[in-house]
């Protein structure tokens, strides 16, 4: 476990800074870029938080507006977390950025949202992710109207890390009406969706830093489609949905590391990683091939590997103290939808 992770964060570390490059900016898609962004913002966050490190963003319980007035804290130690936080904290103080989170209408709410309320400590009050937090949440974005579960989940869970007002529904119902909860025992496994169950257990467990919060019966119905789902996940070589899989077992109180499918998922991605760190696709049928360029092996590596870097984290993170936290006003996590 800690070599693979130390393989990810080193790869994820040496990397991540080509998303706010000159060549990135102009070799990757506008959205994909976007997106992969809010990961870094994600991954840094939970990163600090895991380890403790000096400049950690662990705002448990703090409001927007007490983390945006913070001072800047220290650079941590750790070199490759230190990369991830330059590059999160220059995109986030550039007024270059708010602009391409409308770029894509159908998630240009959303994006506004999120990139507000996963703004590191220490920027400005009046910062450019404060504009566009208000631009985001301007309307009916904060009301259940016309919202899916799994987006009215999702939602909430990046109003309470803004610390915005909303009126959306509390965690156990929006679990009762989520997939995940709605998957009968006589129902295929594969008409559930990998990511819409691994995230609907991160929102619900703020990604293993609290309690999930549900009953005997709905953890043992989560957990036994979480250990299928990655039992199908590990015979398929599918690593970047393996190690979500693996992440939503921790959540979820298992340990991985002795679980059949964990331990087996755990050998999949060892043997998957590159030298460098990196995992060369999605998938084993996925896999870069020889001779292809760094642009593009960088757009079919980071998604997989800054899965692998968030989940191994957060394993790694002693479980002592998580059980029976409140849910803070706290993380929420962006969509893993990777620099495609």
């Amino acid at each position: 476990m800690e070599s693979l992770s130390a393989g990810a964060r080193r790869w994820i570390g040496r990397h991540c800074g080509f998303l706010d490059e000159p060549a990135g900016r102009a070799e990757l898609p506008v959205t994909p870029r976007v997106k992969a962004l809010l990961q870094l913002a994600l991954l840094y966050r939970c990163w600090a938080r895991a380890t403790g490190a000096a400049g950690a963003t662990d705002t448990s319980g703090t409001s927007g507006a007490d983390r945006t007035a913070e001072a800047v804290r220290p650079r941590p130690p750790d070199p490759d977390l230190a990369a991830v936080a330059a590059t999160v904290e220059q995109v986030w103080r550039s007024p270059d950025h708010p602009p391409l989170l409308t770029v894509e209408p159908r998630y240009a709410r959303q994006f506004q949202l999120m990139y507000g309320a996963l703004a590191p400590a220490g920027l400005d009050a009046d910062g450019p992710h404060r504009a566009a937090l208000a631009e985001g949440v301007a309307g009916d974005l904060l009301t259940p109207r016309r919202k899916s579960p799994f987006l009215h989940l999702e939602t909430r869970y990046y109003a309470e890390l803004a610390d915005v007002k909303h009126q959306l529904l509390d965690y156990p119902e929006l679990y009762r009406i989520s997939r995940l909860a709605a998957h009968a025992d006589g129902q295929p496994l594969a008409e559930l969706d990998v990511c819409n169950v691994t995230h609907t257990v991160f929102h619900l467990a703020d990604f293993g830093f609290r309690d999930p919060g549900l009953g005997a019966a709905d953890l043992a119905h989560a957990r036994d489609r979480v250990e299928r789902l990655t039992e199908e996940s590990v015979r398929r070589g599918e690593w970047d949905l393996t190690g979500k899989l693996v992440l939503a077992q921790h959540c979820l109180g298992l340990d991985p590391l002795t679980t059949p499918s964990g331990a087996a998922a755990l050998r999949l991605l060892a043997e998957a990683q590159s030298p460098e760190g990196a995992f060369p696709g999605r998938s084993a049928t996925d896999r870069v091939p020889d001779g292809a360029t760094a642009v593009h092996l960088f757009r079919k590596s980071y998604q997989s590997t800054l899965v692998v870097a968030l989940a191994t984290v957060i394993l790694l993170r002693p479980r002592a103290g998580t059980s029976g936290e409140r849910p803070p006003t706290a993380s929420a996590a962006p969509v893993l939808g990777g620099a495609r």
